[in-house]
């Protein structure tokens, strides 16, 4: 395992299973190798492509990476496929089927990129991993199940010998992504009551998440994932500041700095951050939220501000 974090601290994996753990601007990769395959679970943002192509290299060395598979197309877990796919030019991709239309004719209105702001190059793909079936990787079958509520076309995937559940965003160590559909008004706080009651019923011993180290004590982390959805349900706009926080702080991450004059440009021209003023601050002036938004980041240690720039901590 190549991990930012303590070794030591997290569980041993599988024999062949190979977490390259990032930072939060990219997803966690997960390579799964044998004698005869390599496949990769998702591939990172776009501009650590370079890094991702490296860590991948460095496992596999001359081998041919053969499978990619995405567990959902949010960018920072498919910004590296078009490096890949460019790396390796006989590279299956297998994506969720539910924007696979979107993707083959790149519709930048349909994906999520344009609208949060967020860098993905095309790529394309040569399978779709719908749920409810088996798909053989490396020596096991894993079980792909639909995970809504963080995206609504997001899969797990479930190898019940070893009882490993790969989660993505739908359930991390502590807590789960923000739930996108609540942001476009579309009622989304059940799915993701489901998505954890399902992978409560998987039993898993391992998981490995979209962000952060894996861990084995699933039921403390579905307690925490479920304390944090009771309080989204009690008050949504709670969810929208975390949202509008966790997109800030993304960008952060991308370009580490920001004068405060670029940032609220961007702000006011990224229409998913429109959206959160206008369902859940519209009383507000957008400056102000803008503003509170910010000092928000700087209070709890995520930002700095520094002569009208703030900065990633």
């Amino acid at each position: 395992m190549i991990s930012p974090s303590n070794p030591s601290a997290s569980p041993a994996l599988p024999h062949g299973v190979v977490l390259l753990e990032r930072g939060w601007l990219s997803s966690n990769n997960i390579l799964i190798v044998t004698p005869d395959s390599c496949t990769l679970i998702d591939s990172g943002y776009a501009t650590h492509a370079e890094q991702t192509l490296g860590l991948v290299e460095g496992v596999l060395g001359d081998r041919p990476l053969q499978r990619l598979l995405n567990t959902h197309l949010h960018s920072d877990h498919c910004g590296g496929n078009a490096a890949l796919q460019a790396r390796y030019p006989a590279l299956e991709t297998w994506i969720p089927p539910g924007q696979s239309e979107d993707v083959a004719l790149w519709n930048m209105d349909a994906l999520s990129y344009q609208a949060t702001g967020q860098q993905c190059p095309r790529f394309v793909f040569s399978e779709v991993l719908t749920p409810g079936q088996d798909i053989e990787i490396g020596e096991k079958r894993w079980q792909v199940h639909a995970a809504p509520g963080h995206d609504p076309d997001a899969v797990l995937l479930f190898e019940p010998e070893d009882r490993l559940l790969i989660s993505a965003d739908a359930l991390w160590g502590n807590g789960f992504g923000v739930v996108f559909p609540e942001i476009d008004g579309i009622d989304a706080f059940d799915a993701v009551q489901d998505t954890l009651d399902l992978i409560e019923s998987l039993e898993a011993s391992l998981v490995i998440p979209g962000h952060g180290p894996p861990f084995s004590d699933v039921p403390s982390a579905l307690e925490r994932a479920r304390r944090r959805l009771a309080q989204f349900r009690r008050d949504p706009e709670q969810h929208s500041r975390y949202a509008a926080k966790a997109l800030l702080k993304f960008k952060l991450l991308e370009v580490q700095s920001m004068p405060l004059r670029e940032l609220q440009r961007w702000m006011a021209t990224t229409s998913v951050m429109q959206q959160i003023h206008a369902r859940q601050a519209s009383a507000l002036d957008y400056g102000d939220w803008v503003s509170g938004i910010m000092r928000d980041l700087v209070a709890a240690g995520a930002a700095r501000l520094d002569a009208d720039v703030l900065y990633n901590n």
